[in-house]
């Protein structure tokens, strides 16, 4: 049987238009893409939940068919934007999972909203700041060079999966978004720093990472994990960035187990 699928458009507390996206059915699973990236980061693994969760996704500002408004950009911010969407669906609770910058933005929501927050899965992220473990300066340098393509494929997915994996990848940022919207994103996700709130999160976390992750380090899992009270970790071997994908096989059951737990 197909699954249903329903777009929206939600409204921001300052009247920004954002393109949401529904499937499925059964309780709500909030999923939030990295920056720069629209909802079709998640296009690979979302069918592993839209059979069991009502999956929903948002094009953050800037991408996909949200509005692009002037302003500064902060994953606070995001996490405000992702609140408003679920008030625009009347979705009380629900479960976040938040990959990179998503990870970061799910971080806000939870703190945020706990009474809202049954459950949060936070992937390949860090919690920015002073306590973060960041990538480094040749990741940097390359990151801004002429090849920036290939290094973001080769940060995200190891030679052995790209091999069998030709693409296209979904999780190279919108082709689409404004050099403007994209410096914002930078910002948002550059200036994070959730660290002295990490304790208040009350939501079961479950922390997710690969072992070769450049993008963010794999350290950070653990000091997350050191932070939020109730959280446990899993990281999966040889693994970069995108695990999600390259490891589908093993980290969307271990999501679903999780979340039904």
């Amino acid at each position: 049987m197909p699954i249903h699928e329903y777009h929206e458009i939600a409204r921001t507390a300052d009247r920004t238009r954002l393109a949401v996206q529904v499937r499925g059915t059964g309780p709500a699973l909030l999923l939030l893409p990295g920056q720069a990236n629209n909802h079709h980061w998640w296009d690979y693994v979302r069918p592993d939940f839209d059979r069991e969760y009502t999956t929903i996704t948002f094009d953050y500002r800037g991408t996909g068919g949200s509005g692009s408004p002037d302003g500064t950009y902060s994953t606070q911010l995001f996490a405000d934007d992702a609140l408003a969407v679920m008030d625009s669906l009347s979705i009380e609770q629900f479960d976040v999972y938040g990959a990179s910058m998503g990870g970061r933005t799910a971080q806000w929501v939870a703190i945020r909203a706990p009474q809202r927050v049954r459950r949060l899965v936070l992937g390949c992220t860090t919690p920015g700041g002073s306590h973060a473990v960041e990538r480094s300066s040749e990741i940097r340098k390359a990151l801004a060079g002429p090849q920036s393509t290939r290094t973001i494929i080769d940060l995200m997915y190891t030679p052995e999966w790209q091999s069998t994996h030709p693409g296209p990848y979904q999780v190279l940022g919108d082709p689409k978004i404004s050099d403007r919207a994209r410096r914002q994103h930078l910002i948002a996700s550059n200036s994070h720093d959730a660290w002295a709130e990490l304790p208040t999160i009350s939501a079961p976390t479950l922390i997710l990472h690969g072992s070769d992750d450049q993008f963010a380090p794999a350290v950070n899992a653990e000091i997350i994990a050191d932070a939020v009270p109730d959280s446990r970790t899993h990281i999966f071997g040889g693994a970069r960035h995108a695990y999600f994908d390259e490891c589908r096989e093993a980290a969307s059951p271990l999501v679903l187990e999780f979340l039904k737990s």
